[in-house]
């Protein structure tokens, strides 16, 4: 496998960023919708089905659904990262990334150190990269 050249901290986050920004842009307004301007003073962590489905099981199968489909979520893709395995250098699979999905929960439980340690890690892994497997590469200039 030819040296990777591995996503820093700072990159990740402006990726993270503009998925956030993208997931709030259809999300906001769908929930305002359903549960009116009311649901953005209510104190409830949960306010029924909906909230669940497009606050927590939306963004889950989008995200991985890009993950398969492109290796990238739209961040990524427009920051010019990609997610490969970390052994190959190859696509991960399928199970790889749904692993690495639930790893963000391991990830940002403890005061988010296992998304802060990509910073001081020697390939730039997160906690939920190490668990799955994966690291997160700039793609090559064409």
């Amino acid at each position: 496998m030819k040296e990777q050249n591995y996503a820093g901290f700072w990159i990740r986050t402006v990726a993270a960023i503009i998925d956030t920004i993208l997931i709030v842009i259809v999300v906001l307004p769908l929930l305002t919708f359903i549960y009116g301007t009311g649901y953005w003073r209510g104190g409830s962590p949960v306010h029924g089905f909906w909230d669940a489905l497009f606050n927590y099981l939306f963004p889950a199968i989008v995200v991985i659904v890009f993950w398969v489909y492109k290796s990238a979520t739209p961040g990524k893709i427009l920051t010019k990262l990609s997610i490969v395995d970390a052994k190959t250098g190859g696509k991960p699979s399928t199970g790889q990334f749904i692993g690495r999905y639930l790893g963000y929960f391991v990830s940002t439980i403890p005061f988010f150190l296992g998304i802060i340690w990509i910073a001081f890690d020697r390939r730039k892994q997160g906690w939920h990269d190490k668990l799955a497997g994966t690291v997160v590469i700039r793609n090559q200039k064409s």
